[in-house]
């Protein structure tokens, strides 16, 4: 990636295609000509698009837009809350033949609006690992719903093991439940915790507040994977992983 000038002591970014720094950017709904702008000041800077939670089941012409992200290299999958409604409706297979109607390469699995029993979350991981790159999820939706950390590696390894490509970890939307208590303020023994066990590189915590991205990129550097950013917000990130920005200018100055 060009940058528009020099500037020395600049952490240094994996490059695209990456496996870790990643930016996981959630489209609630944009436009094609929303898509097309953002794609041109952003795409650059993002790796992965989630088209947030069930968006997609109403989205018009999401085939063109799809298409667009195709086209600009940039992987798209859809919010686990759409696997989650064909799950409860009992349609695994319909669910499956979306995929590939839409040319979908990636699909993400969770059980945060619904409850599933683990083993057999594990085997639709499983399945569907045969088929595109899965993304899966642990935490809830539900904020009264606090996992211990034993139980949070335990959920991560599995679902690694069952063949996730990586496991995010739930904040929802608003940044407020999950890894996140619901001021917003991250559990930092929880995160400490999944990091003695995680390869954090296998991680992609969700990061929809400035400060909670300033915190993981403080606690595990530039290169850290960060989701559901909104699409206004991926250069204010990036220049945050660089040190570019207020929040973290001292913090990659004072390791040189």
């Amino acid at each position: 990636m060009s940058l528009n000038y020099t500037l020395n002591n600049i952490p240094e970014r994996t490059i695209k295609p990456r496996d870790k720094g990643i930016t996981m950017v959630m489209d609630k709904g944009l436009s094609l000509r929303q898509a097309e702008d953002f794609l041109e000041v952003a795409g650059i800077h993002t790796d992965i698009i989630k088209l947030g939670w069930a968006t997609s089941f109403v989205t018009p012409n999401l085939e063109e837009k799809l298409k667009l992200y195709k086209e600009a290299n940039i992987p798209v999958y859809f919010g686990g809350t759409l696997f989650e409604a064909f799950i409860v409706r009992d349609q695994f297979d319909d669910y499956r033949r979306t995929l590939d109607k839409f040319g979908m390469e990636y699909a993400e699995v969770s059980d945060g609006s619904i409850d599933i029993n683990h083993e057999e979350k594990c085997q639709f991981i499983s399945k569907l690992s045969e088929q595109v790159t899965v993304i899966s999820e642990v935490g809830s939706k539900d904020a009264t719903k606090i996992f211990a950390p034993y139980k949070w590696i335990q959920l991560m390894q599995a679902e690694i093991n069952a063949g996730s490509w990586k496991v995010i970890a739930e904040a929802r939307e608003g940044g407020n439940v999950g890894i996140y208590r619901d001021s917003g303020e991250v559990r930092q023994g929880l995160v400490d915790e999944i990091l003695t066990q995680i390869p954090e590189e296998k991680i992609i915590w969700e990061a929809p507040q400035k400060a909670q991205q300033v915190w993981f990129i403080e606690l595990i550097g530039t290169n850290v994977n960060l989701g559901n950013i909104a699409p206004a917000e991926v250069i204010p990130l990036e220049t945050i992983r660089l040190g570019l920005r207020g929040d973290t200018f001292n913090h990659f100055l004072n390791q040189k």
